[in-house]
């Protein structure tokens, strides 16, 4: 508590991410206060502490942070009040999405996400909040790519294809820079929502060259393929089963499970136990998420 008041501010910076990574409740009244340090670092990791330590007695002073004169500090409150209460993220995000700076927009978007597939098991399409259910499809507009593109993850998530052509740009490489998050949610939605148009970007992706692009996510496009009815990917993953490299086997074993590759079954099954043939936990959730579609 004493380095938040220290002369330098990358102390107090420091002290504030401390504070947070503990989850130092008793903290709550020093960083309240950090809000409004001079510097504008020292900002930023208070309120992310805050959101850490989310206690919604930080709510109002969050909320007066979203007009922070800098679009970092703006950006930081709105990731703080979405994990500080859902209500206070909502609030939020019907702030921050008329935002003029597109990166606080992004976020707000994100931040959507975030709330609505809190607790959800994978796969499962969230319900948007009923505040922003209605606004969200207008975020396709945004006059910003990235913008565009999170809302179209969001919509995705919750089964509406309405922006798939944004979810094709970025499979594609047309927006760039591109978030390898956002990116390998792309692909996945791709293959989610039954996107056949997006088959010759994905076998790029899976077959071509990209495939050999550090985080360019082949085996997410495999996966998209064969939820897609792409015989060559299911091919391709079951033959990896059998590679020499235990790395490959293990990755086409994550991939088997992701894309309910019954087939696959008795391989895996041939590699639980041992540990030179693939990590055991990929193992073990392969085969869940096998026998689970098979029942």
């Amino acid at each position: 508590l004493d380095a938040l008041r220290d002369e330098d501010p990358l102390v107090r910076t420091e002290a504030a991410y401390c504070l947070g990574d503990a989850v130092a409740e008793r903290a709550l009244p020093a960083l309240l206060l950090a809000v409004d340090d001079p510097h504008s670092l020292v900002r930023q990791a208070a309120i992310d502490a805050l959101g850490t330590i989310g206690d919604s007695r930080a709510t109002g002073r969050l909320m007066r942070a979203l007009d922070d004169d800098r679009p970092d500090v703006r950006f930081q409150a709105v990731i703080a009040l979405g994990r500080v209460s859902p209500e206070s993220g909502i609030d939020a995000v019907l702030r921050a999405i008329r935002d003029e700076d597109h990166h606080v927009r992004y976020i707000a978007v994100r931040a959507v996400e975030e709330i609505a597939t809190k607790d959800l098991e994978p796969g499962v399409c969230p319900a948007l909040p009923e505040r922003v259910a209605s606004l969200a499809p207008d975020w396709l507009d945004d006059e910003d790519p990235h913008v565009r593109l999170a809302a179209a993850i969001l919509l995705g998530r919750c089964g509406d294809d309405a922006g798939a052509d944004h979810l094709l740009d970025a499979i594609d490489d047309q927006i760039r820079p591109l978030e390898p998050e956002d990116e390998a949610a792309a692909i996945e939605l791709a293959g989610m929502l039954g996107l056949q148009q997006a088959i010759p970007g994905l076998e790029r992706r899976a077959f071509g060259l990209m495939r050999w692009v550090k985080e360019r996510h082949s085996w997410s496009a495999r996966v998209a393929l064969v939820r897609l009815g792409h015989d060559r990917a299911r091919h391709a993953i079951l033959a990896d089963l059998g590679s020499w490299s235990r790395d490959q086997r293990t990755a086409a074993v994550t991939a088997a499970g992701q894309a309910g590759i019954a087939e696959a079954i008795e391989a895996i099954e041939a590699m639980r136990g041992d540990h030179e043939k693939a990590v055991q936990e990929a193992v073990d959730e392969a085969l869940e998420l096998l026998h689970a579609r098979s029942d």
